[in-house]
């Protein structure tokens, strides 16, 4: 049997790596079925599109999984599949919690033949040989012999054969100039950001997210020879192909438990697995000395905080606390001596916010070290506490608002702005943050670093704007590149300069020091 898995876009924002599930699935997937691939970000389709894709490519079943922000899109897709006789399961955290939803239970129309409860490392291999049999189950639960809720442990983690996956629609090198790119250094022709996680859960239960409700509050690790082992596949990979390979952890909190997390990185080191790359990290943690130093010795890069919010009621009213706004300008000191940078996340629109927000915000980033900050608006997400609360309330204006995704748009009433108030805050947030002023700041308050460090972090932006923002067509990306010509100017004036070997560009760069710094991106 022939098995698609589907990862949606949301037709507005753009994921920069593609989802693990799809590979994850791939792996565990029973002998004799040949699984094909498809994220909606790297090939973009449409209805029509799909349905005459699994009907062309004799298609027996898809597997689709879906956050809440692409549940419409997921929904219209597999309404298509399944209108010419292909079955559909669908899988994630959305339809976990709202599976009525997706199975037609609850008065709407039905999108799924099949659900996947929570994590599907089990129950997969089951709905394979259910779906050859022509015998699907409306729902599928990891559950023990007693009925109880069972987490997979990752202790036997599947081995992902990375060296054999086809990676081809996951290259970010635009076409137009990977022959160029091929000669630079070890070879840019490829550049791929790849998922990967070492463990699983979180303990802190913040009243907005739903990873604890999805992985539970417990964590679950891989071996540190687990982990290591797919590094090495993939850094043999990136060179045996002339490319570049960048990881995402995507574990919820990569440094959860400190202690295991200093014993990977050590492991990592000493068998010469560094790649570049990023890990989502909270603030209290990179108190840690050694631990920052393990993180840039291993090859981290770019660290992920949820800062959320400068204000400590904000913190407490969602359950974080943990985070402290009186140590962020240290942690992120301590990371960039490193010459690790952050990726930081504000959340607009909570209970304590008033009109200014923004500004109040950016001020603090403006003493900090360069970054790529990020602004969204408070979401609640269908059965965490804050949807519960706000339901109680009364204050959920789009209770269903995954139905049609608008972004950056409320979906309740904030306690001390208006809806239109709050977007106003994310719209200056976003505006004043990556304007060409700003990337010309950010670039020149590395100007102590190599010329590497500079292009890396304007590159960054740029790609992050992009990814929120997305500039759609030529156009589009031509008109941002004209805006910030002053700063690409003179990023290119003195990359040739330092090139030559002129005077007056006392620090140059080597090939290797400007694939380490572009990398991270």
């Amino acid at each position: 049997m022939r098995i698609l898995l589907y990862n949606p876009d949301n037709g507005v924002t753009r994921n920069f790596m593609p989802h693990l599930w799809m590979f994850l699935l791939q792996a565990l997937t029973p002998p004799g079925h040949e699984v094909v691939l498809i994220d909606g970000n790297a090939q973009p389709m449409d209805e029509a599109g799909i349905a005459r894709f699994v009907r062309e490519q004799n298609i027996g079943l898809v597997g689709i999984g879906a956050m809440t922000r692409m549940i419409a899109k997921a929904y219209r897709m597999a309404d298509a599949i399944r209108a010419v006789g292909v079955p559909v399961v669908m899988g994630g955290p959305h339809v976990t919690e709202e599976a009525d939803e997706a199975l037609g239970r609850n008065g709407g129309p039905r999108h799924a033949d099949a659900v996947a409860l929570g994590e599907a490392d089990e129950t997969w291999p089951r709905i394979v040989a259910d779906a050859e049999r022509g015998h699907l189950k409306d729902i599928y639960a990891p559950v023990d012999a007693f009925g109880q809720e069972s987490k997979p442990s990752l202790k036997e983690y599947p081995a992902i054969p990375w060296d054999k996956i086809d990676l081809a629609q996951f290259n970010l090198v635009p076409k137009m100039v990977k022959r160029t790119l091929q000669r630079i250094g070890d070879g840019w022709g490829t550049f791929r950001i790849i998922p990967m996680e070492s463990g699983r859960g979180c303990p802190y239960g913040c009243e907005f997210c739903t990873v604890t409700g999805f992985f539970g509050d417990s964590i679950r690790f891989r071996t540190n020879e687990s982990v290591v082992n797919e590094l090495l596949l993939l850094k043999a990979r990136a060179k045996s192909e002339g490319g570049q390979i960048a990881v995402f952890f995507i574990d919820d909190n990569f440094a959860i438990n400190i202690k295991r997390t200093k014993s990977l990185l050590r492991d990592i080191i000493a068998a010469g697995a560094q790649v570049h790359w990023v890990a989502q990290i909270s603030a209290n943690l990179l108190r840690d000395e050694e631990l920052v130093d393990l993180i840039a010795a291993s090859g981290g890069k770019w660290v992920f905080i949820g800062m959320e919010s400068i204000d400590p009621t904000n913190l407490a009213d969602v359950n974080k606390g943990f985070n402290k706004p009186g140590e962020y300008a240290a942690v992120l000191e301590r990371l960039a001596a490193r010459n690790v940078f952050a990726i930081t996340s504000f959340i607009f629109g909570m209970d304590n916010d008033t009109v200014g927000v923004a500004e109040r915000t950016l001020k603090e980033i403006r003493t900090w070290p360069a970054g790529l900050p990020i602004f969204g608006l408070l979401t609640p997400l269908p059965a965490t506490p804050l949807y519960k609360r706000l339901e109680a309330a009364g204050r959920l204006t789009r209770p269903k608002h995954w139905q049609e995704f608008i972004p950056f748009a409320m979906a309740h009433t904030p306690l001390k702005m208006t809806i239109a108030e709050a977007h106003a805050e994310v719209r200056k947030g976003w505006a004043n943050a990556y304007s060409p002023e700003a990337m010309a700041q950010a670039v020149d308050s590395l100007k102590d670093k190599p010329l590497g460090y500079r292009i890396n972090i304007f590159i960054a932006r740029m790609c992050f704007r992009g990814i929120y923002f997305p500039q759609m067509g030529p156009l589009a990306w031509l008109k941002l590149i004209y805006q910030n010509r002053r700063t690409i100017f003179s990023l290119v004036r003195e990359g040739f300069a330092t090139w030559r070997g002129r005077p007056g560009n006392p620090v140059p760069v080597s090939d290797e020091s400007l694939e380490t710094e572009v990398g991270a991106t």
